[in-house]
C-alpha cells in the first residue's frame, strides 16, 4: 500500500502543539496497514515537528522557552531580517529540531512509546496556516 496526502493545519500560537491526533484522524487509511511507515513532511522552515512527551504541557512551554533563550530574536549577526524579527530564529529553530518525521505504524495505528507524541513547533509569532506531506507505505 501506498498512501500520499496533504494536511493542513490550522494557524495556531507561537510555541509547541500536540498534533497527534488530527494527524490519526486525517488518516483513516492506517487502520487498513498492518505495518508499515509513515513519513511526515512539514511544508515550512520556519516550524518543526518533533516526537517527544505527550501529556505534561510543562513539557511543550520549557521546549518553547529554552529554544527562545537559545536563539532569541535580534541577534545582531541575523541579515535575513525583512521578515520580522521572530523569522531567521524561527528558521534556525526548525533546522535544529528538523521538519520531518519517519514512524512505525503497527496493526492499524502509530506505533508511539506511551509517552510519545508528535509536536508542531510554530517559532513564529504568525506563522499561518501549516502543510504537512504524509506517505504512508506498508501491507
Amino acid at each position: 500500500m501506498w498512501h500520499q496526502q496533504e494536511i493542513h493545519l490550522p494557524e495556531t500560537p507561537r510555541g509547541f502543539h500536540l498534533i497527534t491526533n488530527d494527524i490519526a484522524r486525517a488518516l483513516p487509511c492506517l487502520a487498513e496497514c498492518s505495518q508499515g511507515l509513515l513519513h511526515l513532511q512539514l511544508m515550512h522552515t520556519s516550524a518543526s515537528l518533533t516526537l517527544n512527551e505527550n501529556s505534561d504541557p510543562d513539557v511543550r512551554h520549557d521546549l518553547d522557552a529554552f529554544l527562545r533563550r537559545l536563539v532569541p530574536e535580534g541577534l545582531s549577526y541575523f541579515r535575513h531580517t525583512l521578515e520580522g524579527p521572530d523569522d531567521m530564529p524561527a528558521h534556525v529553530a526548525s533546522s535544529l529540531l528538523g521538519t520531518q518525521l519517519c514512524l512505525a505504524v503497527r496493526d492499524g495505528r502509530l506505533a508511539l512509546g506511551t509517552w510519545q507524541g508528535i509536536w508542531l513547533g510554530e517559532h513564529r509569532e504568525h506563522g499561518g496556516s501549516r502543510r504537512i506531506l504524509v506517505t504512508l507505505t506498508g501491507c
